[in-house]
């Protein structure tokens, strides 16, 4: 039998304000068209995408891989979060010229600021490839004979898709594997900072407030991208202009209010809607909680000695940031799931979906699933956990262990293919110089104190007192002579001695146990994904993000997070200003600021009651990615910046739940009045459209 890929399913049924789903904005018409109208949107499908005329996914690019960006002027100014440009804005930062501290703002064009390795990255089309990639797959091939199938027809698909030259193209799969979508694309790699808020603006809250709400935060920060003479994409070169883009966002000035519709639109990363509930109970109930600990080890010796040195506050602002946003993430997953009983709710659905597998005779075909993700997952646990936690102590949180790790690479290098050791050692030197560029082997230390118990009993911190690594110029010495003399100096190492035999444990037992018993939880997932759509046709399915460009839609809605409380959508400057606590790392207020605020010279940037609006909330589904999207208005115009979820909804990457998933969005007046009033670059406001969407 021929093995049956998935075609979209667009049911009809009857319209309702749907909150929540990632779709892809090539196939809005018809039912998503009708509910954005539903919601008060103004705009077409065609408005949105247009592989043929500027439209709207013309000014929505994928920021560095991780995050995105929009453009907002006819000269390539682009915006996106402080925090997706925080490492470039760390890396023009000193103590003489503190970026973090202070804030940064270009005045003219010969003042922007090149980044290495920085890319932005547009979508020209996006075609259905299914059938192409699908070709001469059937279900009596092994899951490994599917996927060699699969890879040459995609090799095949790129090989003659139409394009141009400096165009690029990839075959992303969609529904678990079940379909196929082929990505047009062009790349912009000269892209130069222009503006960042002082993080006191851009970081208000740290900690504290990051996934909760009421946000406080001025999470922004402008980029420009430049290309060559044809306005095509080209490495940096002081030749390059300013990029004139196919559509750009004007700004909205009269901003938002509870029920305005909003649309992000962006690259979200990754999420699973429909994992069974057991997958949901092993995630939030043994896999999170341990690697919670480990991070929350780590954040506690960091944050004390980033509060007690601006030396090592600059250094590791970067890291801690991405140590403690996954880490406060975690924690909130858990309280959305337990909060909102989502795997009782699961284990009902699948009630559901077995008595419609009975009632379609498709018992045969898919009874065997649920009971065999029991199986799986019961075996699948440990391991997963291990190798998440060996993962987070040797390359997200120690960086002592990092580096053991990586000179563990190259020493297998050598054992697999001796011609590719000087190729191995390059990138290891590199990866050190990276490391210690922003190191302090006591903070490291400390570091080191409070995980490695959490995976390993023998946590030895003499190895700090004799090991090269600590010590750049001595780390780049054992990577000096022949291969075998490197590896020896390597394994002569006490801190290489050390992490050597849990690094060998890793690649010999606990990846190979991983990637074998993984493989068919996958292999079952995307089965699972083909049932469901079988036994309930009439459901929505809206495939998972994959760190590909979609469009999800809401509203502006408060919330009640617990019993008798509930937060209103929107919060203002006066917040700011309750919040502040002189000399704080997280909460302190520029002066600067504080002087706005108290001769209320706000310009034009306030609502109607004369108060000017930070942030507000909305019923769009996103996740890491999204970061950086446009909050949309009814008629296309900018109205605010995701950067956030609320705290309680973090667990939408596995249940999103319209009670209480919220996304959090900067407002585009406290974007312009920071530009303006704040930082005095008016000429970045001039070259902006400013529209009054509300006064037409």
């Amino acid at each position: 039998m021929k093995y049956l890929h998935i075609i979209f399913l667009f049911i009809v049924v009857q319209v309702s304000a749907q909150q929540g789903g990632m779709w892809i904005p090539s196939l809005l018409e018809g039912m998503n068209e009708q509910e954005m109208k539903s919601l008060g949107s103004n705009l077409t499908a065609k408005d949105i995408y247009n592989a043929n005329n500027s439209s709207l996914k013309d000014a929505i690019g994928s920021f560095n891989g991780g995050c995105t960006a929009e453009v907002i002027s006819k000269k390539g100014l682009i915006l996106t979060n402080h925090h997706c440009g925080f490492g470039q804005i760390q890396s023009h930062s000193s103590l003489e010229n503190d970026y973090l501290k202070d804030g940064f703002w270009a005045m003219n064009l010969k003042e922007e600021l090149p980044n290495k390795n920085l890319y932005v990255e547009f979508i020209v089309r996006i075609d259905d490839v299914s059938t192409e990639a699908l070709k001469g797959v059937t279900d009596s091939m092994s899951e490994r004979e599917k996927q060699s199938t699969i890879d040459k027809n995609i090799n095949k698909i790129k090989k003659n898709t139409t394009k141009e030259d400096w165009q690029l193209v990839k075959v992303t799969p969609f529904y678990k594997g079940n379909q196929y979508f082929l990505f047009v694309t062009e790349k912009y790699e000269d892209i130069r900072l222009v503006g960042a808020p002082p993080s006191s603006i851009g970081k208000f809250g740290s900690d504290t407030d990051n996934w909760v709400f009421p946000r406080h935060t001025g999470d922004f920060s402008l980029f420009r991208i430049y290309a060559d003479k044809n306005n095509r994409p080209a490495k940096y070169s002081d030749k390059n202009i300013p990029y004139t883009p196919k559509h750009f966002l004007p700004v909205s000035l009269d901003g938002v209010e509870e029920g305005d519709f909003t649309m992000v639109f962006g690259f979200p990363g990754r999420t699973n809607e429909y994992l069974p509930a057991t997958a949901i109970k092993h995630i939030t109930q043994e896999f999170n909680p341990s690697n919670i600990a480990i991070r929350e080890a780590a954040l506690k010796e960091i944050d004390a000695q980033m509060k007690a040195n601006d030396a090592v506050r600059i250094k590791y602002a970067s890291k801690q940031a991405g140590i403690a946003n996954a880490w406060k993430k975690w924690i909130g997953e858990n309280l959305g799931i337990e909060k909102s009983n989502a795997i009782e709710k699961r284990l009902k659905f699948e009630e559901t979906f077995k008595k419609a597998l009975k009632e379609k005779g498709l018992e045969n075909k898919y009874g065997a699933i649920l009971p065999e993700f029991e199986k799986l997952y019961g075996d699948f646990s440990s391991v997963n956990i291990k190798r998440r936690n060996f993962i987070e102590v040797f390359l997200v949180t120690n960086e002592l262990m990092q580096m053991t790790f990586r000179a563990f690479e190259l020493e297998m290098s050598l054992d697999r293919d001796p011609s590719v050791f000087e190729k191995v050692k390059n990138s290891v030197t590199n990866r050190f110089k990276r490391i210690h560029k922003n190191y302090d082997v006591n903070v490291d230390k400390g570091v080191f104190k409070n995980v490695m118990p959490l995976y390993n009993a023998h946590a030895n911190t003499l190895i700090y007192n004799t090991t090269s690594f600590t010590n750049l110029d001595k780390a780049l010495q054992l990577l000096e002579g022949t291969p075998e003399e490197v590896i020896k100096k390597l394994n002569n190492d006490a801190a290489y001695k050390y992490a050597k035999p849990m690094i060998v444990e890793f690649y010999s037992k606990i990846n190979p146990e991983f990637q074998q018993k993984n493989q068919p939880i996958v292999a079952l997932q995307k089965q699972y994904m083909k049932a469901l759509m079988d036994a309930l046709p009439n459901a929505r399915y809206f495939p998972d993000a994959n760190g590909t460009l979609r469009v999800t839609y809401g509203q502006v809605r408060g919330y009640s997070p617990r019993d008798a409380v509930y937060y209103k959508p929107v919060s203002y400057l006066e917040g700011i200003i309750e919040k502040y606590v002189p000399g704080d790392y997280e909460f302190d207020v520029p002066k600067k600021l504080r002087d706005l605020y108290e001769t209320k010279d706000y310009g034009q940037y306030t609502d109607k009651n004369g108060k000017v609006p930070v942030c507000f909330l909305g019923t769009n589904h996103t996740s890491g990615g999204n970061s950086g999207s446009p909050a949309i208005d009814a008629n296309g115009n900018l109205v605010g910046l995701n950067f956030d979820r609320v705290w309680e909804g973090t667990m939408s990457d596995m249940n999103y739940d319209p009670e209480i998933c919220r996304n959090i969005m900067v407002d585009a007046r406290y974007v312009l009045f920071i530009i303006d009033k704040y930082a005095g670059a008016k000429h970045l406001i001039e070259e902006m459209k400013l529209v009054h969407p509300k006064k037409k």
